[in-house]
């Protein structure tokens, strides 16, 4: 048994009930900060103007739109899980070290976005251990193979 799936097999046993609301949260958050980024472009372009590649900065406002949308559905509803929350925490790594060390860490000025920004990047981590838990469709595609 390879130590991935220790760790799954250790987190399925250890998964309290709770912690599957607490996911669904951060799910429905992170859809929620997806389309704040549709809505509002210029505001994510103007963090990351400090960059010459404008095309580059374009072309990553709309993948992070696309994660956080996506990413949102996948963690809300516990499909894929995981994956979901591995393709989020390197766009919450980069906000919480470039995008927020720009505006000054723990400053006034931005509003919490550096400490929602850890805090979100603190709960991925959890719950790229923990996985979906049991208010899931993954737990519910396991007890149900066949459809």
């Amino acid at each position: 048994m390879n130590t991935v799936s220790k760790i799954e097999h250790w987190a399925d046993t250890h998964h309290p009930q709770w912690i599957d609301f607490l996911r669904i949260l951060l799910g429905l958050f992170i859809l929620y900060k997806g389309i704040l980024f549709i809505s509002n472009t210029d505001a994510l372009l103007a963090l990351m103007e400090n960059a010459d590649l404008q095309f580059v900065n374009l072309g990553l406002a709309h993948v992070v739109a696309f994660a956080h949308l996506m990413g949102g559905i996948l963690i809300a509803m516990g499909l894929m899980t995981r994956a979901a929350v591995g393709v989020q925490i390197p766009i919450l790594l980069g906000a919480v070290l470039f995008v927020n060390s720009q505006q000054g860490f723990l400053s006034v000025s931005n509003n919490l976005e550096f400490e929602l920004s850890l805090l979100t990047l603190i709960l991925l981590f959890v719950f790229l251990i923990y996985g979906s838990g049991k208010f899931s469709v993954d737990h519910w595609m396991k007890k149900h193979p066949n459809g």
